[in-house]
C-alpha cells in the first residue's frame, strides 16, 4: 500500500492510520466499481420513494387498511435499522466485498419476493428482508468508497453517493407514477432485478477485497442493538399515528435497551458499537453534526407538504414540484463540495452548509400566507444548497477520522447517525402535529432551523480538535 499525505479536508486520526491508507484503484477500475456501488444506492433510494408513492394502490389492490399498508414502508425501515451495526461488524470480520455483495444479492432477491407476494403479510415480510439487504449496502458502501478512492479523493466518492441519493429521491415519485400508469404494482419491484443482477456480477468481478479483521462476532450485542433500535423505530411510527401510550412505552424500552447495550459493549474488547471511534473527538463531533442535520431534514420533509397543501392550498402535484429544488440543489452542490473537501476542512464547509440550511429553513418558516411560487422555490433551493455543502465534507471527515481497518464500523455509524436523526426528527414532528394546532408545520420548520443551527455550532467546534 502507498502511504498518502494527509489533506486539508480529511485529517487523519493518527500517523499510523495514514500509513495504512489505501492508494485506491486506477481510474478506470475505480469508475467501474463506483458505478456498481452507485447502482445499489440508487436501488435503495428509488425503492423507498416508489414504495411510499404506491401505498394507496397497494391498499386497494391487496384489500388492506391504510394503517396496515404503511408497514410496507415501516417494515423496510425496521429491517434496515436493526441490522446496521451487525452488518458493519460483519463487513470488518468477513470482508467488505462479501458483505456488500450479500446485501445486493439479498436486496435483489427480496425485490422478486415482493413482486410475487400475494398478500400484504408476505409483502411486508419481503420488505423486512429487503431492509436487511439495504442495511448491508448502507453500512458497507461508504467503507468501500474509502478503499477504492485515494485519500485526497474520498470526498468526491462520497459526493457521488449524495448526488445519486438526491437525484433518485427526486425522480422516484415520477418513475413510480409512470410504472403504475402502464403496469401493475409488482413491476415497481421487478424493475430492480436487472439492475441488481448486473451490479452484483460486475461488483463481484471488479471490486477489490479489502483485508478482513477476523474476531468473534458479538451475538449478544447484535440482539440487543436489533431489539433496541427496532423498538425505537416502531415507537416513533406509533407517535406519528397518534398511538401515544404504547408508542412512548416502545421508545422508552428501546432507550433502556440502548443504555444496556452501551454497558454491555464497554466490557468487551471487540465491541459491536465502535466505542474506540466514538472516543475520537473528531469522529464523535461529526456523528452529532450528522444527527442534527438529518433531524432537521426529516422535520422539513414531513412538515412541508402540510404547510404547502394544508395552509397554502397547493395541490399535491404543485407541492411535489415546489419541493423538488431541494434535492436537485443537493445533487448540484454535493460534487462541488466533494472537490472542495480536499482543500478545506469540514469545520468550514459543513458549518457554512448547515448555516445556509438553517437560514433557508427559517425563511420557509416565515413565508407569508400567500407566497408566490418563486418565493418558495428559491428558499427550497437555498436549503438544498446548504445540505449539499454540509453532507459530503462531513461524511468524508467521519469516514477518515479513524484507521482504515475500522472503515466498516465508521460506515455503520454513518448510517446509524442518519437513522437516529430521522427518528428524532420524526418524533418531534409527531408531537408538534398532534399538539401545536394549525400552525404546527411552521413550528416544525422553526425547530428544524434551530437544529441545523446547533449542528453548525457543533461542526465549527471541530476546528479545535
Amino acid at each position: 500500500m502507498t502511504a498518502l499525505a494527509p489533506t486539508a479536508g480529511v485529517p487523519p486520526a493518527s500517523s499510523a492510520s495514514v500509513s495504512l491508507e489505501p492508494a485506491g484503484l486506477p481510474p478506470r477500475s475505480r469508475l467501474a466499481v463506483s458505478l456498481c456501488i452507485l447502482c445499489g444506492v440508487a436501488l435503495m433510494s428509488l425503492d423507498s420513494a416508489i414504495a411510499t408513492l404506491a401505498l394507496p394502490t397497494l391498499s386497494q389492490e391487496l384489500a388492506a387498511s391504510k394503517a396496515a399498508t404503511v408497514w410496507v414502508v415501516n417494515g423496510y425501515q425496521v429491517g434496515t435499522a436493526v441490522c446496521l451495526l451487525p452488518a458493519a461488524a460483519l463487513g470488518e470480520i468477513l470482508g467488505l466485498r462479501r458483505v456488500y455483495s450479500f446485501g445486493l444479492l439479498l436486496f435483489t432477491a427480496a425485490s422478486l419476493a415482493c413482486a410475487l407476494s400475494g398478500s400484504l403479510g408476505w409483502l411486508i415480510a419481503a420488505r423486512v428482508v429487503q431492509g436487511v439487504g439495504g442495511a448491508c449496502l448502507a453500512a458497507v458502501g461508504p467503507a468501500m468508497i474509502r478503499h477504492i478512492f485515494p485519500r485526497s479523493m474520498i470526498g468526491r466518492g462520497l459526493a457521488m453517493i449524495a448526488m445519486v441519493v438526491a437525484v433518485s429521491g427526486a425522480a422516484g415519485p415520477s418513475i413510480g407514477a409512470l410504472v403504475l400508469e402502464v403496469a401493475s404494482w409488482p413491476w415497481l419491484f421487478l424493475v430492480n432485478l436487472p439492475i441488481g443482477v448486473l451490479a452484483l456480477v460486475l461488483f463481484w468481478v471488479l471490486a477489490p477485497a479489502p483485508p478482513a479483521t477476523p474476531r468473534p462476532f458479538d451475538f449478544v450485542g447484535a440482539v440487543l442493538s436489533a431489539v433496541s433500535l427496532g423498538l425505537v423505530v416502531v415507537g416513533v411510527d406509533g407517535l406519528g399515528r397518534v398511538e401515544t401510550a404504547w408508542a412512548v412505552g416502545a421508545i422508552v424500552a428501546g432507550l433502556v435497551g440502548l443504555a444496556g447495550l452501551i454497558a454491555q459493549q464497554s466490557r468487551r474488547s471487540d465491541p459491536l458499537v465502535p466505542l474506540d471511534l466514538l472516543a475520537i473527538p473528531l469522529f464523535a463531533l461529526s456523528i452529532v453534526t450528522s444527527m442534527c442535520s438529518y433531524a432537521a431534514q426529516i422535520l422539513a420533509y414531513v412538515s412541508l407538504p402540510f404547510l404547502l397543501q394544508g395552509l397554502m392550498g397547493k395541490s399535491a402535484l404543485a407541492t411535489g414540484l415546489l419541493v423538488t429544488p431541494w434535492p436537485l440543489m443537493v445533487a448540484v452542490a454535493a460534487p462541488l463540495a466533494g472537490r472542495l473537501s480536499a482543500r478545506w476542512p469540514a469545520s468550514v464547509l459543513s458549518s457554512l452548509g448547515l448555516g445556509t440550511l438553517a437560514l433557508g429553513l427559517a425563511l420557509l418558516a416565515t413565508l407569508p400566507g400567500h407566497p408566490s411560487d418563486v418565493d418558495i422555490v428559491w428558499r427550497m433551493a437555498l436549503c438544498g444548497l446548504g445540505f449539499g455543502f454540509f453532507q459530503t465534507p462531513n461524511n468524508a471527515t467521519l469516514m477518515t477520522a479513524g484507521p482504515v481497518r475500522r472503515s466498516g464500523a465508521a460506515g455503520g455509524m454513518l448510517a446509524v447517525a442518519r437513522v437516529s436523526g430521522w427518528c428524532a426528527g420524526s418524533t418531534i414532528v409527531a408531537l408538534l402535529l398532534a399538539g401545536a394546532g394549525p400552525g404546527a408545520p411552521v413550528w416544525c420548520l422553526g425547530v428544524a432551523a434551530g437544529l441545523a443551527g446547533v449542528g453548525a455550532l457543533v461542526s465549527v467546534s471541530r476546528a479545535r480538535v
